[in-house]
């Protein structure tokens, strides 16, 4: 089900629960989730994917807790993997 735009704008806020330090980090993760979506990915949440674009899929995706990431800091490795 998709969120509403202050639901989603909420979400984003609150989204530190994935060690998501900031919003550029979230659109970061969003976008490159976004382009898998388009090379054919399946949503890993409940929503239709002809009624919604995988920019707005892949958002909702790494607010909610679907994707796994990793990121690296002076050469270490740090969170989680996809």
């Amino acid at each position: 089900m998709a969120l509403t735009p202050e639901e989603l704008d909420e979400a984003i806020e609150d989204s530190q629960s994935q060690e998501i330090d900031s919003k550029y980090r979230l659109i970061i993760l969003a976008a490159k989730r976004s382009k898998q979506l388009q090379r054919g990915a399946r949503p890993r949440i409940d929503i239709d994917p002809t009624k919604h674009k995988p920019t707005r899929i892949a958002l909702e995706e790494v607010v909610s807790g679907k994707v796994k990431f990793h990121w690296k800091t002076d050469g270490k490795e740090s969170g989680e993997e996809n």
